[in-house]
């Protein structure tokens, strides 16, 4: 009994030197919890909220204008499988990202080996011109752009015709076969500062000692990039698709500035079929349904979370097995 007894004290003394311990670590790091909190705060109420609110509200039939909510369960989903205008915009995004990712990745990794350049005097001036873009409001870049295409004296369609490469003018965006191209080098264009930033950061890690005894055997400028540049930046590379492709699926202000979805639904995404059916119906004149693009909204991004955990896997599969090489 006794020995019970000293056996209970032991494991209760225990316990509160556990408290005492993980109680004192709170309050020595108050004010880091201090400075994060404001994020946390403005996190739970802008993302963490509207996450957990849109799987609520996908599971009612529900306008978003009224109190006259009705719980459907799964029947918003069950739908959702069968409108054809849903997985055409699911497609389109998906194509959208296939084709502009590597365009766009390829382009900005060519322009930042050219500006890592350090014999170069005026590459900050040219960083600061290919970076412009990205901190310009979509917007207003899409707005911009629909005069610059115009097939109404824009001055894209005036200098083809200088040139004399075409008769008529091009109408770039209200064609539905070259509405969506246009909108993706509009893309390319307004975004490819930010992987080239990127990809700059991933070049200045690689030490300058291992190109000057490249030279020094005789490598030329291919063999440097073939087996000393990109290998050394592979693992930021992944992280980089992973920030662009994801970007890429989140294109909503200049789509809706450039063509609003159309002509004919060809530039409609799944952002903007989302933002139609919640707000506009499926006509654009009919009732908002906030719980049926609730349910498509929780569908893409589903998708684009195991998108993700792909490039994360891919990521992991791909240090573990340098780390391999290394050790042998």
């Amino acid at each position: 009994m006794e020995a019970k007894l000293r056996i209970a004290r032991r494991a209760s003394a225990t316990t509160e030197q556990k408290k005492s311990s993980w109680v004192r670590q709170l309050w020595d790091r108050r004010w880091c919890y201090l400075f994060a909190a404001p994020s946390l705060i403005l996190a739970t109420m802008f993302t963490f909220y509207p996450i957990v609110s849109s799987w609520y509200f996908s599971l009612l039939q529900w306008s978003g204008f009224t109190a006259d909510k009705t719980f459907v369960g799964l029947a918003n989903y069950a739908e959702l499988i069968q409108d054809k205008y849903f997985w055409d915009a699911f497609l389109r995004s998906f194509q959208f990202m296939i084709v502009a990712v590597p365009i766009q990745l390829i382009l900005a990794l060519l322009i930042a080996i050219v500006l890592n350049d350090q014999a170069l005097k005026l590459s900050p001036l040219f960083r600061t011109m290919i970076f412009l873009p990205v901190v310009t409001t979509a917007a207003i870049v899409g707005m911009l752009m629909t005069l610059i295409l115009s097939p109404f004296n824009g001055p894209i369609n005036g200098v083809l015709r200088d040139l004399h490469l075409i008769t008529q003018p091009i109408d770039f965006l209200g064609d539905p076969q070259t509405t969506l191209w246009t909108v993706i080098a509009v893309f390319i264009w307004k975004w490819l500062g930010q992987p080239m930033i990127y990809w700059l950061a991933a070049l200045q890690t690689i030490p300058r000692e291992l190109y000057e005894a490249a030279k020094v055997d005789g490598a030329g400028w291919w063999r440097q990039l073939w087996n000393i540049t990109l290998p050394l930046i592979v693992p930021f590379a992944i992280v980089i698709i992973l920030v662009t492709a994801v970007g890429a699926l989140h294109v909503f202000p200049l789509i809706q500035t450039l063509t609003g979805g159309g002509p004919f639904f060809a530039t409609e995404v799944m952002e903007v079929y989302i933002y139609r059916v919640a707000f506009g119906g499926e006509t654009g004149m009919g009732t908002p349904r906030l719980g049926y693009a609730s349910a498509a909204g929780v569908f893409f991004g589903v998708a684009v979370m195991i998108l993700a955990l792909f490039q994360a896997w891919g990521a992991r599969s791909l240090r573990d097995f340098r780390s391999d090489l290394q050790s042998v």
